[in-house]
């Protein structure tokens, strides 16, 4: 029988031999940990030390063709609240943590935020939610407020002790020297959303929280305007909280970028457009309140003014824009201010499509410069129960073709579209094409709109769902002829258009980018002028076109817009009948007409007739561009 001595000699036995199998298995981990794997846990201890957060590059600054500054850069006070600071930061732990049950109250938010949301003129709970924001780097500051009064900045500096997690930093925003002038072509900036940056390229270096252009130039280059961002590697405690900066590389600054815009054509584009939607009213079209205005140079598709209303101010992105800022630039109130009209809306373009009817039928030998026609004001050709009327009820009798330009007298255009149907060949569809209709030109701006042309195809689909209306019908034809039906163009295709016809047929890709401004070392990037479409049009037709449209400003419907004009115009006016709306007014022109080199169409919607609203904006838009005295013509003009 064993002893008791002898049991506990075996116990302490099997004790010894489970400690050493401890011991020795701390020693091999010990050894793995500090041997093996020692290089990756000293880069892990490293880490955890030294924190690295990205200093955001200044944007590249934009100028007129020039030099004139257009946007800018300028010091703003911004304040940022330290997510660091233990308070802070032990908010932001509670907040992420995934027990709801623990997250910081509303009193507690109040308590901790609202002294500095008084100051900012927020609420506590805004500066809770850019503070709580988790798409921000860690150990980022988070802004809360933008552009800060120095006398608020002041206030903070003296309370400081009350305010430890608050940080005034000197940020660079974008400064407006022209204020609003140009704005949908220059754009805005704004904070890059979830799905700008899911769908960036990495290689973009974009984080949460970075300023990107939003819309206008600001968006379309915004490779070339946004920097490369510096960084700055914080050493923290075990906290996490920074103690000190280990080391920092600056940003490197975007390219800046010189546009075709000429700022003083603008200024009068956008008041020529204004002063034309205060001439409609004083015709009684009140509700006109938006339209576009285009000039172009038609030998190289440089974009020399773009003006469209109402218009907005970028400046309001500074920062945030607000809920109620917001709603008033998107409700339909307000006339939609954010849309560029010139290249994002499409129109029926009426009487200024007459000259793409006009050189279809040229073209295909249906018509002649002195062809004749005979306008009662009534027109019965598809039947008697599908009457349709010149503008002039009264007819313009006996006339010629190009007096039917000059006239703008439908008739004319009914015959040549009934023409066109009965030969079955879409021609008149084939030529709106050729000066890219129904297709985006290729312009250097976000959100530029195909327009329409409309086909026994397209109608077919159009109506799929209505099998009565699919079929194409002389009246489709007929409508087209005078730019009226489902035909639909923007502005800036027109101007294309009428730029294409001055220069001989090219319609040459409209631009805006002149070149960009070269860094050190570095040359200057300058745009090459392209051909968009080349129309195949001929000269002789061309010429016909060329002559009646000067017909149209030296003795037609736009004799008095013109009359006293020191520079030749050729041009068209325009009425187009929109539905339960008032008329639109549209003008199109080039000039010198004899030897062409701007470009311009006018639109204003509801604005009444193109002659005596759309016109005498054209005109005092050419008169800055040949350097003459500017005037606002007042006119009566009842054609289409």
């Amino acid at each position: 029988m064993s002893t008791y001595r002898q049991e506990l000699k075996s116990r302490f036995a099997a004790l010894g031999i489970i400690v050493v199998i401890m011991l020795a298995s701390l020693f091999v981990r010990l050894w793995t940990m500090q041997v093996l794997q020692g290089d990756a846990y000293a880069a892990k201890a490293e880490n955890n030390r030294v924190r690295e957060i990205s200093i955001d590059a200044p944007r590249g600054e934009i100028y007129d063709r020039n030099g004139v500054a257009l946007v800018t850069n300028r010091a703003a006070l911004a304040v940022s609240v330290d997510p660091s600071e233990d308070t802070v930061r032990l908010l932001l732990i509670r907040s992420q943590n995934s027990d709801t049950a623990d997250d910081p109250t509303k009193s507690e938010i109040e308590e901790r935020f609202s002294p500095l949301a008084d100051l900012l003129g927020m609420t506590a709970s805004e500066v809770w939610e850019k503070v709580s924001d988790t798409r921000v780097e860690a150990l980022r500051s988070r802004v809360v407020a933008v552009d800060v009064p120095i006398d608020v900045v002041s206030q903070l500096a003296e309370r400081q002790t009350e305010f430890p997690a608050v940080e005034v930093d000197e940020i660079a925003v974008r400064e407006y020297p022209q204020g609003n002038l140009a704005a949908h072509v220059l754009g805005y900036t704004g904070e890059i959303s979830d799905k700008e940056f899911t769908e960036s390229d990495s290689s973009a270096g974009y984080e949460l929280g970075d300023i990107v252009g939003k819309t206008g130039i600001e968006a379309q280059y915004e490779n070339v305007l946004q920097g490369d961002k510096g960084w700055r590697r914080i050493e923290v405690n075990a906290s996490g909280k920074a103690q000190s900066v280990v080391s920092e590389q600056a940003a490197v600054p975007g390219r800046d970028i010189k546009l075709t815009l000429d700022i003083e054509v603008q200024r009068v584009a956008e008041k020529a457009l204004a002063d034309a939607i205060a001439e409609a009213h004083s015709q009684d079209f009140d509700d006109a309140k938006a339209g576009a205005a285009v000039v172009l140079d038609l030998t190289t598709g440089e974009v020399i003014a773009m003006a469209s209303a109402p218009t907005y101010d970028p400046s309001i992105f500074l920062g945030s824009i607000s809920t109620d800022q917001w709603e008033d630039l998107t409700d339909e109130a307000s006339e939609y201010p954010l849309t560029n009209r010139a290249i994002m809306s499409a129109y029926p373009p009426a009487s200024t499509f007459k000259a793409i009817t006009g050189l279809a039928g040229l073209e295909a030998g249906v018509t002649y410069e002195n062809k004749t026609y005979t306008c009662s004001g009534k027109w019965t050709e598809m039947g008697e129960q599908w009457p349709k009327w010149c503008w002039n009820h009264s007819g313009h009798g006996t006339i010629s073709f190009r007096s039917g330009i000059e006239q703008s007298c439908d008739v004319v255009f009914y015959e040549i579209g009934y023409e066109f149907y009965k030969r079955k060949e879409e021609e008149l569809q084939a030529m709106a094409r050729s000066f890219g209709l129904g297709s985006k030109l290729g312009i250097d701006l976000p959100g530029e709109v195909k327009g329409r042309v409309p086909d026994a195809e397209w109608k077919a689909d159009f109506n799929e769902d209505y099998p009565e209306y699919q079929m194409w019908l002389p009246g489709d034809t007929v409508n087209m002829a005078i730019g009226q039906g489902d035909l639909l163009t923007s502005p800036l295709q027109i101007a294309s258009v009428y730029g294409a016809i001055g220069n001989g047929g090219a319609v040459m890709m409209p631009h805006l980018m002149l070149e960009v401004l070269p860094g050190v070392g570095e040359e200057p990037t300058v745009y090459e002028p392209a051909v968009a479409y080349e129309t195949g049009v001929s000269e002789s037709s061309l010429a016909v076109m060329h002559r009646a449209l000067v017909d149209v400003t030296t003795e037609g419907t736009a004799l008095g817009v013109f009359r006293g004009f020191e520079v030749t115009v050729a041009g068209k006016t325009g009425t187009a009948q929109v539905a339960n709306k008032d008329d639109y007014a549209w003008f199109a022109a080039y000039a010198p007409a004899e030897d062409p080199k701007y470009a311009v169409a006018v639109i204003v919607e509801q604005g009444g007739h193109g002659g005596s609203v759309a016109g005498p904006a054209a005109r005092q838009i050419l008169s800055q561009l040949f350097g003459l005295e500017i005037e606002q013509v007042h006119t009566v003009d009842e054609s289409r």
